[in-house]
Protein backbone atom coordinates (compact mmCIF):
# COMPACT_ATOMS: atom_id res chain seq x y z
CA UNK A 1 0.00 0.00 0.00
CA UNK A 2 1.40 3.55 -0.91
CA UNK A 3 0.70 7.33 -0.66
CA UNK A 4 1.75 8.71 -3.94
CA UNK A 5 0.07 12.07 -2.70
CA UNK A 6 3.69 12.54 -1.22
CA UNK A 7 6.50 10.97 -2.83
CA UNK A 8 10.39 11.29 -1.92
CA UNK A 9 11.73 14.18 -3.56
CA UNK A 10 13.85 13.26 -6.65
CA UNK A 11 16.70 15.17 -4.70
CA UNK A 12 18.43 14.42 -2.03
CA UNK A 13 18.52 17.72 0.07
CA UNK A 14 20.25 15.94 2.74
CA UNK A 15 23.82 16.79 1.01
CA UNK A 16 24.25 13.65 -0.81
CA UNK A 17 26.75 11.63 -0.52
CA UNK A 18 29.76 13.96 -0.11
CA UNK A 19 28.01 14.49 3.09
CA UNK A 20 29.34 14.18 6.99
CA UNK A 21 26.78 10.50 7.19
CA UNK A 22 26.85 8.24 10.15
CA UNK A 23 27.67 4.48 9.66
CA UNK A 24 25.30 2.22 11.42
CA UNK A 25 24.28 -1.26 11.42
CA UNK A 26 20.45 -2.30 11.15
CA UNK A 27 20.03 -5.78 13.38
CA UNK A 28 16.65 -6.00 14.12
CA UNK A 29 17.60 -8.96 16.34
CA UNK A 30 19.78 -6.87 18.09
CA UNK A 31 17.77 -4.48 18.71
CA UNK A 32 17.72 -2.92 22.61
CA UNK A 33 14.65 -1.48 22.75
CA UNK A 34 11.19 -1.40 20.86
CA UNK A 35 12.00 1.78 19.00
CA UNK A 36 15.50 1.13 17.84
CA UNK A 37 13.56 -2.58 16.17
CA UNK A 38 11.37 -0.85 14.47
CA UNK A 39 14.58 1.77 13.02
CA UNK A 40 16.44 -1.21 12.22
CA UNK A 41 13.72 -2.76 10.31
CA UNK A 42 13.23 0.08 8.18
CA UNK A 43 17.24 0.27 7.63
CA UNK A 44 16.49 -2.95 6.21
CA UNK A 45 13.67 -1.58 3.67
CA UNK A 46 15.00 1.85 3.16
CA UNK A 47 17.91 3.66 1.09
CA UNK A 48 19.73 5.24 3.88
CA UNK A 49 20.50 9.23 3.07
CA UNK A 50 24.18 10.47 4.58
CA UNK A 51 24.12 13.55 7.24
CA UNK A 52 25.48 16.71 6.64
CA UNK A 53 26.93 18.74 4.52
CA UNK A 54 24.24 21.36 3.60
CA UNK A 55 24.98 24.64 3.89
CA UNK A 56 22.90 25.59 7.02
CA UNK A 57 21.31 29.07 5.67
CA UNK A 58 20.11 27.12 2.52
CA UNK A 59 18.87 24.04 5.30
CA UNK A 60 16.99 26.41 7.13
CA UNK A 61 15.62 28.17 4.26
CA UNK A 62 14.40 24.47 2.78
CA UNK A 63 13.04 23.83 6.19
CA UNK A 64 10.80 27.04 6.66
CA UNK A 65 9.65 26.31 2.92
CA UNK A 66 8.44 22.64 3.81
CA UNK A 67 6.65 24.00 7.02
CA UNK A 68 2.44 22.75 6.77
CA UNK A 69 2.94 21.61 3.28
CA UNK A 70 4.95 18.69 1.34
CA UNK A 71 8.02 18.25 -0.16
CA UNK A 72 5.77 17.93 -3.20
CA UNK A 73 4.58 21.39 -2.50
CA UNK A 74 8.11 22.80 -1.62
CA UNK A 75 10.60 21.39 -3.05
CA UNK A 76 9.71 24.06 -6.18
CA UNK A 77 9.52 26.47 -4.46
CA UNK A 78 12.86 25.88 -2.88
CA UNK A 79 14.44 25.37 -6.52
CA UNK A 80 13.13 29.00 -7.47
CA UNK A 81 14.04 30.90 -4.58
CA UNK A 82 17.73 29.44 -5.10
CA UNK A 83 17.35 30.22 -8.97
CA UNK A 84 16.66 33.99 -8.26
CA UNK A 85 18.12 34.95 -5.33
CA UNK A 86 21.46 32.36 -4.28
CA UNK A 87 23.20 33.07 -7.39
CA UNK A 88 23.87 36.81 -6.83
CA UNK A 89 26.03 38.46 -9.75
CA UNK A 90 27.16 40.92 -6.65
CA UNK A 91 28.65 37.81 -5.17
CA UNK A 92 26.50 38.27 -2.35
CA UNK A 93 25.43 35.15 -0.11
CA UNK A 94 22.06 33.54 0.38
CA UNK A 95 21.45 35.38 3.28
CA UNK A 96 22.04 38.96 2.15
CA UNK A 97 20.63 38.38 -0.77
CA UNK A 98 16.81 37.22 1.00
CA UNK A 99 17.92 40.32 3.76
CA UNK A 100 17.34 42.77 1.05
CA UNK A 101 14.81 41.07 -0.99
CA UNK A 102 11.31 42.73 -1.78
CA UNK A 103 8.71 40.93 -0.49
CA UNK A 104 6.34 40.88 -2.59
CA UNK A 105 8.85 39.43 -4.82
CA UNK A 106 10.19 36.84 -2.70
CA UNK A 107 6.37 35.71 -1.72
CA UNK A 108 5.86 35.34 -5.47
CA UNK A 109 8.76 33.60 -5.95
CA UNK A 110 7.54 30.72 -3.04
CA UNK A 111 3.75 30.70 -3.60
CA UNK A 112 4.12 27.00 -4.65
CA UNK A 113 4.93 26.79 -1.04
CA UNK A 114 1.59 27.61 0.46
CA UNK A 115 1.38 30.73 3.23
CA UNK A 116 3.50 32.32 1.15
CA UNK A 117 3.15 35.65 2.53
CA UNK A 118 3.87 34.57 5.52
CA UNK A 119 7.00 32.71 4.93
CA UNK A 120 8.27 35.21 2.49
CA UNK A 121 8.26 37.99 5.78
CA UNK A 122 9.83 34.81 8.38
CA UNK A 123 12.59 34.35 5.34
CA UNK A 124 13.18 37.69 5.13
CA UNK A 125 13.56 38.60 9.36
CA UNK A 126 15.91 34.95 9.55
CA UNK A 127 18.41 36.88 7.11
CA UNK A 128 18.21 39.84 8.23
CA UNK A 129 18.63 38.21 11.57
CA UNK A 130 21.71 35.49 10.22
CA UNK A 131 23.47 38.48 8.90
CA UNK A 132 23.15 40.82 12.09
CA UNK A 133 24.42 38.25 14.40
CA UNK A 134 27.17 36.00 11.99
CA UNK A 135 27.80 38.49 9.18
CA UNK A 136 27.38 36.08 6.78
CA UNK A 137 25.52 32.64 5.74
CA UNK A 138 29.12 31.26 5.99
CA UNK A 139 29.48 32.23 9.71
CA UNK A 140 26.17 30.98 10.41
CA UNK A 141 27.06 27.35 8.57
CA UNK A 142 30.56 27.92 10.94
CA UNK A 143 28.09 27.95 13.84
CA UNK A 144 26.23 25.15 13.47
CA UNK A 145 28.87 22.44 12.27
CA UNK A 146 31.05 23.72 15.28
CA UNK A 147 29.13 24.98 18.38
CA UNK A 148 27.74 22.69 20.58
CA UNK A 149 23.81 21.05 19.34
CA UNK A 150 22.44 22.48 22.64
CA UNK A 151 23.78 26.07 21.98
CA UNK A 152 22.60 25.73 18.25
CA UNK A 153 19.23 24.61 19.25
CA UNK A 154 18.37 27.11 21.74
CA UNK A 155 19.57 29.65 19.55
CA UNK A 156 17.61 28.62 16.78
CA UNK A 157 14.54 28.58 18.59
CA UNK A 158 14.91 31.65 19.66
CA UNK A 159 14.53 32.92 16.06
CA UNK A 160 10.75 33.57 14.88
CA UNK A 161 9.43 31.08 12.54
CA UNK A 162 11.84 28.44 13.61
CA UNK A 163 10.07 25.24 15.83
CA UNK A 164 11.73 22.19 17.38
CA UNK A 165 11.85 20.31 14.02
CA UNK A 166 13.43 23.10 11.91
CA UNK A 167 15.49 23.49 14.55
CA UNK A 168 16.75 20.04 14.59
CA UNK A 169 16.75 19.54 10.60
CA UNK A 170 19.25 22.29 10.79
CA UNK A 171 20.94 19.97 12.70
CA UNK A 172 20.76 16.55 11.17
CA UNK A 173 21.38 17.74 7.54
CA UNK A 174 23.36 20.41 7.42
CA UNK A 175 25.31 19.81 10.83
CA UNK A 176 25.64 16.00 10.39
CA UNK A 177 25.21 15.48 14.40
CA UNK A 178 24.06 12.15 15.59
CA UNK A 179 21.17 11.69 18.38
CA UNK A 180 19.08 14.09 16.78
CA UNK A 181 15.62 12.82 15.59
CA UNK A 182 13.47 15.56 14.00
CA UNK A 183 9.75 15.29 14.77
CA UNK A 184 7.29 16.04 11.78
CA UNK A 185 3.63 14.53 11.71
CA UNK A 186 4.30 11.78 10.30
CA UNK A 187 6.99 11.21 13.11
CA UNK A 188 4.59 12.23 15.96
CA UNK A 189 1.84 9.92 14.47
CA UNK A 190 3.73 6.54 14.02
CA UNK A 191 5.60 6.01 17.33
CA UNK A 192 2.50 7.13 19.44
CA UNK A 193 0.41 4.77 17.63
CA UNK A 194 2.96 2.15 17.74
CA UNK A 195 2.57 2.40 21.73
CA UNK A 196 6.06 3.93 21.74
CA UNK A 197 5.40 6.98 22.83
CA UNK A 198 2.70 8.15 25.01
CA UNK A 199 -0.60 9.09 23.39
CA UNK A 200 -1.09 12.17 24.35
CA UNK A 201 3.03 13.31 23.70
CA UNK A 202 3.07 16.24 22.43
CA UNK A 203 6.25 16.85 19.49
CA UNK A 204 9.21 17.02 21.84
CA UNK A 205 7.81 14.73 24.20
CA UNK A 206 8.41 11.95 21.24
CA UNK A 207 11.66 13.48 20.18
CA UNK A 208 12.81 12.93 23.80
CA UNK A 209 11.33 9.17 23.98
CA UNK A 210 13.45 8.55 20.74
CA UNK A 211 16.56 10.32 21.21
CA UNK A 212 16.78 8.42 24.30
CA UNK A 213 15.61 4.84 22.84
CA UNK A 214 17.54 4.82 19.36
CA UNK A 215 21.09 4.91 19.34
CA UNK A 216 22.58 8.32 17.76
CA UNK A 217 23.99 7.19 15.22
CA UNK A 218 20.45 5.87 13.75
CA UNK A 219 18.71 8.89 14.54
CA UNK A 220 18.92 10.84 11.28
CA UNK A 221 18.13 7.53 9.49
CA UNK A 222 14.87 6.91 11.56
CA UNK A 223 13.57 10.61 10.70
CA UNK A 224 13.66 10.00 6.90
CA UNK A 225 12.72 6.36 7.24
CA UNK A 226 9.83 6.82 9.46
CA UNK A 227 8.33 9.54 6.73
CA UNK A 228 8.70 6.68 3.99
CA UNK A 229 7.22 4.46 5.96
CA UNK A 230 4.10 7.04 6.99
CA UNK A 231 4.05 7.60 3.19
CA UNK A 232 3.56 4.30 2.09
CA UNK A 233 2.49 2.29 5.20
CA UNK A 234 1.17 3.79 7.93
CA UNK A 235 -0.93 6.19 6.64
CA UNK A 236 -3.49 9.20 8.89
CA UNK A 237 -6.42 8.09 7.40
CA UNK A 238 -5.76 4.31 5.83
CA UNK A 239 -3.21 2.94 7.14
CA UNK A 240 -2.21 -0.55 5.70
CA UNK A 241 -3.60 -2.76 8.41
CA UNK A 242 -7.16 -1.54 7.90
CA UNK A 243 -7.16 -3.64 5.02
CA UNK A 244 -5.09 -6.81 6.07
CA UNK A 245 -3.21 -7.28 9.49
CA UNK A 246 -0.44 -8.46 7.54
CA UNK A 247 0.34 -6.05 4.71
CA UNK A 248 2.48 -3.72 7.59
CA UNK A 249 5.89 -4.81 8.23
CA UNK A 250 5.45 -3.41 11.88
CA UNK A 251 2.24 -5.28 12.49
CA UNK A 252 3.87 -7.67 15.56
CA UNK A 253 5.37 -4.85 17.45
CA UNK A 254 2.17 -2.05 17.21
CA UNK A 255 0.21 -1.58 19.55
CA UNK A 256 -2.27 0.33 17.26
CA UNK A 257 -3.25 2.93 19.45
CA UNK A 258 -6.50 4.60 17.46
CA UNK A 259 -6.41 2.03 14.74
CA UNK A 260 -9.65 -0.02 15.24
CA UNK A 261 -9.36 -2.76 12.22
CA UNK A 262 -12.64 -4.19 13.16
CA UNK A 263 -14.49 -1.30 12.67
CA UNK A 264 -12.45 0.25 10.16
CA UNK A 265 -12.32 3.62 12.55
CA UNK A 266 -8.96 5.39 12.50
CA UNK A 267 -8.46 8.29 15.34
CA UNK A 268 -5.13 10.34 16.69
CA UNK A 269 -3.91 8.37 19.44
CA UNK A 270 -4.55 10.86 22.00
CA UNK A 271 -8.21 10.67 21.20
CA UNK A 272 -8.04 6.63 21.95
CA UNK A 273 -10.21 5.21 24.85
CA UNK A 274 -7.84 3.89 27.57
Amino acid sequence: MSDDSDPEPAVNISGGVSGGGIEAEFDPETADTRAEEVVDRLGERYWQKTYGGQDAFTCLVRTILSQNTSDKASQPAHDALIERYGHSSSGADLADALAHAEQSQLAETISSAGLYNQKSEILIDTAEWVCDEFGSAAEFDRFVTDEAPDTVRETLLGVRGVGPKTADCVLLFAGGRGGVFPVDTHVHRIYRRMGIAPPEADHEAVREVLEAEVPAAKCGFGHTATIQFGREFCTARQPACLEDPEACPMADICEQVGVYPETGEVVDPAEAPT
